[in-house]
């Protein structure tokens, strides 16, 4: 099986290769999805590069977070609270647990189910994560203003 290049034949002149300064607008523009997929690298992007020193995904943050808000929260309602996939969460509250931030408990009512708890570490690193995520967060919309930040916001909480 043969790789096929692009070339240029007798019925297709040559062009010029576009670079990527010269893409010019596309319907993609006026489309909510790409925005938001933009928007959300755009923000990803600078969390990454914030909680690196510390290892830490989106993910692992936002179940850290819910877990501060609602201790003994059980796999299933936090996996429904990320809107990822109760197999996921289960993972990613076992990297928690390896690291030591965050612990399961059985609970007296379920014994099937566990409470999900942040350690004294947990509590520690998030105090100082929470921070940086904001930080974080206003550098990634730097060329928001207060009201339009805020705008947004509700905006997007209003399509969720």
């Amino acid at each position: 099986m043969s790789k096929r290049k692009a070339h240029a034949t007798a019925n297709s002149p040559v062009r010029e290769s576009v670079e990527p300064e010269q893409l010019g607008p596309t319907l993609l523009d006026d489309t909510l999805g790409y925005s938001l997929r933009r928007a959300q690298l755009q923000v990803f992007q600078h969390f990454t590069a914030t909680m690196a020193v510390h290892d830490i995904r989106p993910a692992q943050f936002s179940a850290l977070v819910v877990v501060e808000a609602n201790p003994g929260v059980t796999q299933s309602a936090l996996a429904q609270a990320l809107g990822i996939d109760p197999p996921r969460v289960v993972n990613l509250i076992h990297k928690l647990e390896e690291r030591g931030l965050a612990l399961r408990v059985r609970c007296k009512r379920d014994r099937r189910s566990h409470g999900i708890f942040l350690t004294k570490s947990g509590e520690t690193l998030l105090a100082e994560l929470k921070q940086l995520a904001l930080d974080s967060d206003r550098r990634a919309t730097v060329n928001l203003s207060d009201a339009e930040r805020t705008q947004l916001l509700a905006l997007l909480q209003k399509v969720y």
